[in-house]
């Protein structure tokens, strides 16, 4: 992968999470990737379970967000990007992410794993 490779993955990743149904995933994910929503959290595994899961987090196709991403790194078949997220107009919910990527030799993402962080966390005293 380089960095236009990953570039024009993540914004097939969003044209798909702002398109109606979850058809589109299948040109984002291997039929066996594993989909981590957060570094503790269990993956989701199988483009079925990731489609449910996707249905389940997004509020429709018709939802309001911006989106701005930073590719940091990429190195062979991972990469890592950075995105700012804004829900709303006016915004009523942001997220800062890292995303970490490994991607199959066809350009689809095997393992995707999120590190979402919000307004308001503090870390643990």
């Amino acid at each position: 992968m380089d960095r236009t490779q990953v570039a024009d993955w993540i914004a097939g990743y969003e044209r798909a999470w702002r398109t109606p149904g979850t058809q589109a995933l299948a040109e984002l994910f291997t039929e066996d990737a594993s989909y981590q929503q957060g570094p503790y959290w269990t993956p989701v595994v199988g483009l079925p379970a990731i489609a449910r899961m996707w249905e389940e987090h997004r509020d429709g196709p018709d939802e309001v967000f911006q989106m701005t991403t930073e590719i940091v790194a990429v190195d062979g078949d991972t990469a890592v990007s950075r995105q700012e997220v804004r829900y709303g107009d006016p915004v009523d919910q942001e997220f800062r992410d890292l995303w970490v990527m490994c991607f199959a030799a066809d350009g689809r993402c095997r393992s995707f794993e999120e590190w979402p962080f919000w307004p308001g966390q503090q870390p643990s005293s």
